[in-house]
């Protein structure tokens, strides 16, 4: 249910203008320090993840890997979408909020499997 709600609100970003996709232009808003939080998909080349890493670092903004491409690029309209910026900071607490339940509940069933 959580992963679904994430995608809900990326595309509620993108409705209102407050997401950037596209690894240039992800990386462009980074810089310019109009980002709030970037998220990259699952199956990001490593060169791609490694590049986003570093330049979100050297730039204090956050980042998450969420989702496979074909579900980032479905949730803000388009075919496939391997980074999304978020630039407003509401919707970046929120998502991250809601990414690192995601994760938490990954971790606590990789737990109890054990």
């Amino acid at each position: 249910m959580t992963k679904e709600k994430v995608l809900q609100l990326l595309g509620l970003a993108t409705r209102a203008r407050m997401t950037i996709s596209g690894e240039e232009m992800s990386v462009s808003e980074v810089r310019k320090g109009k980002a709030k939080l970037v998220i990259i998909s699952e199956d990001a080349s490593d060169n791609t993840s490694k590049k986003l890493h570093d330049k979100c670092k050297s730039n204090g903004v956050e980042l998450r890997v969420f989702g496979s491409r074909y579900e980032l690029g479905h949730a803000i309209g388009k075919e496939e979408r391997v980074v999304i910026a978020i630039t407003d900071s509401g919707f970046a607490k929120k998502l991250i909020s809601l990414i690192e339940e995601i994760n938490r509940g990954r971790a606590d069933d990789q737990n109890s499997s054990t």
